[in-house]
Order: C-alpha cells, then structure tokens, then sequence
C-alpha cells in the first residue's frame, strides 16, 4: 500500500469511528461546504428549523425565499465581527427575531430540563473529508469538523509509514495560510473567525495550534505521554493517536470543551 492509500485509509477509519458514534459523515461531502461563507449550510439550516421553530417562522415571514441566505450571511457577518468561539456560546441576533438565535446548546452546570436536553440532543456534528476550502485555489484539508454547520477544527493526517506529525506541522505553515500573499483572508483558516482549532495528526503523535500565523506558527503537543516519556503509548491494536477520536472528539466530550474549556 503506498503512502496515499496508507493516508486515505487512515482518513477513513478516523471517520468511520465518528460516524458509529453520532457525528453525521457522508462520503461526498464536501460539495455542500460553502467556501465563501465557510460553512456547511445544510447543517446550519437544520439546526435552526429543529430547534427554534418559531424564529425560523418569523425568519421566512420577514425574509420569504431569502431566508436562508439572510440566515447565513448574517452568521458570516457574525463570526468575521465576533470570533466563532463567542457565535457559538451567545448566539446572533436578527431583524424579524425577538431574541438571539441561538447556534449550539452546551451543557448548562445545573440539571437540565427536558427543552434544553432535547436542542443538546439535536447538535449537528459532522465530519467532512478533503474539503476544498479556498476562493484563490484548489488546496484541500483532510478533515473538517462543523458544529452545527459552524467550522470548529481543521485536521491534517500523516501515516508514520512515508510521513511524520512534523510534515503535517509544515504543511500548515506553508500550505494553509490564513491569508495567501496576494489575496484575501481565508475565512476557514482565520483568526479568531475561522476554525477554533487545527490539528496536525499522524498514526503516533498529534500536535495543535488555535491560531495559523504562517510559518510562524506554534504549533504544541496534544499528546497522552508514553510511561513518563513523550509522544503516545502503543496499544495492542489501532492507532497511537486514537483517543483523540474516540476520546477528545467523543460527542459529550468535545460539545463539553468547545462550549466550556476553549478560550
């Protein structure tokens, strides 16, 4: 197997585990990402109709056929304004609205009543593979994750067969710039508008950076350690690295940490 079909398989167990485990994956994917707005809208439409029915009903009555678009490029105007991380938490407001909209249920510190626990229930995680994700060219990220159609991690896989964690690092720095020399800014690469969150992966260590800067980005060690050491300790079967999608990217798990431990 050479070291394409090594990442593609690779990229497809990933995948594979989300999917089994609530997250909504579907091979084709990526022809739904809207590039310019850099969102999955059919995610952020649904969310909003499922969960908040009557301001949907208020949005078409104020907007008739533009309310999906109205809808979309106000949470756009939102993310480049604001930052993601604070989209996601308060939500957005709207002409035709009488309160915010609200974009994700977290987990509240107390109980929850059954209203709260059925919009928690209703969060739309989904993975994306080979996401072309540029206005200026035809660059591909392995990995998208979306949240309720709201872009919160890119991913880059290497296989330690041809490739290491290091190569991943570089072709963030190199490769993903959130604004190409020349051109505009990427909105999915962005900061703070873009992707909470970037992680570069390989079978045995993973490495992540909340904020591209080119080459000089910091990238740090998203590691479990090995018996005292770094890196990942090596398990009787699977990848070193699993946990961080059976894990970190588990659906309570990562809902808990975008809504209470990023910052």
């Amino acid at each position: 197997m050479n070291g394409l079909h090594q990442e593609i398989s690779f990229e497809s167990d990933v995948c594979a585990v989300l999917a089994a485990n609530g997250w909504l994956y579907q091979v084709g994917d990526a022809q739904s990402y809207d590039r310019a707005r850099a969102l999955f809208p059919a995610d952020l439409i649904a969310w909003a109709q499922a969960t908040q029915p009557t301001a949907w009903e208020a949005l078409q009555k104020s907007h008739g056929a533009a309310a999906e678009a109205t809808l979309l490029d106000r949470v756009r105007k939102s993310l480049d304004d604001r930052g993601t991380l604070d989209v996601l938490r308060t939500g957005i407001e709207l002409i035709g609205l009488r309160a915010p909209l609200a974009l994700a249920q977290f987990k509240p510190a107390m109980r929850m009543n059954p209203e709260i626990v059925a919009r928690y229930e209703a969060n739309r995680l989904r993975v994306v593979r080979q996401v072309r994700y540029s206005l200026a060219n035809e660059n591909c990220i392995d990995l998208v994750l979306f949240l309720n159609g709201l872009p919160v991690a890119t991913v880059e896989l290497k296989t330690d067969f041809t490739q290491g964690v290091g190569d991943a690092v570089d072709q963030y720095r190199f490769d993903r710039l959130p604004r190409p020399r020349g051109g505009t800014a990427e909105p999915l690469l962005s900061f703070p508008s873009g992707a909470l969150v970037h992680f570069a992966v390989s079978n045995r260590e993973v490495m992540m950076t909340t904020k591209l800067e080119g080459p000089a980005t910091t990238f740090l060690p998203f590691n479990k350690g090995d018996d005292g050491g770094a890196g990942n300790p090596t398990p009787p079967f699977g990848h070193p690295t699993s946990y961080l999608w059976e894990e970190v990217w588990q659906r309570d798990s990562w809902l808990e940490i975008l809504g209470r431990y990023l910052v």
